[in-house]
C-alpha cells in the first residue's frame, strides 16, 4: 500500500466509499481472480484516487460483471466520481476509483462578519 502520510481528514462519505471499494476489489482478487498479490495506492490531488491492482486472471474469464463490480461503480457514482475496471497489460485486474473531495460549506457560526 502506498499513499500520503498522513492522509488528511476526508468527508465521511468519501472515506466509507473508498474503504468499501478497496475491500470489494481485494475480496474479488482473492475469491474470484486467484490473485497472490494485490497493491493498493492512494493519492490526493483535488480528488481521492484509489487504485487496486492484482496479479490474478483479469476479466478475461468473467462472463458478466458481478454485483461487486456494480456496487463499486455505484458507490463512486453516488459521490460524483468514477470507478473503472480494466485488465492490466502485465496481467491481472486494475480497479481505479476517483472520488471528488469537496470542502464542506462553512456553517453560519463559523463565518466572520465585518
Amino acid at each position: 500500500m502506498s499513499g500520503p502520510e498522513p492522509l488528511p481528514a476526508l468527508p465521511a462519505a468519501v472515506e466509507v466509499a473508498a474503504f468499501r471499494i478497496a475491500s470489494e476489489a481485494m475480496t474479488n482478487a482473492v475469491r474470484h481472480a486467484g490473485a497472490s498479490r494485490c497493491r493498493v495506492d492512494v493519492s490526493l490531488n483535488g480528488c481521492l484516487e484509489l487504485t487496486i491492482a492484482d496479479n490474478g486472471r483479469g476479466q478475461a474469464l468473467a462472463t458478466t460483471s458481478g454485483v461487486g463490480w456494480t456496487s463499486m461503480r455505484e458507490r463512486a457514482a453516488e459521490l460524483g466520481g468514477t470507478c473503472d475496471i480494466s485488465d492490466r497489460r502485465e496481467g491481472g485486474l486494475l480497479v481505479r476509483a476517483v472520488l471528488p473531495v469537496e470542502e464542506p460549506p462553512a456553517s453560519a457560526e463559523s463565518r466572520v462578519e465585518r
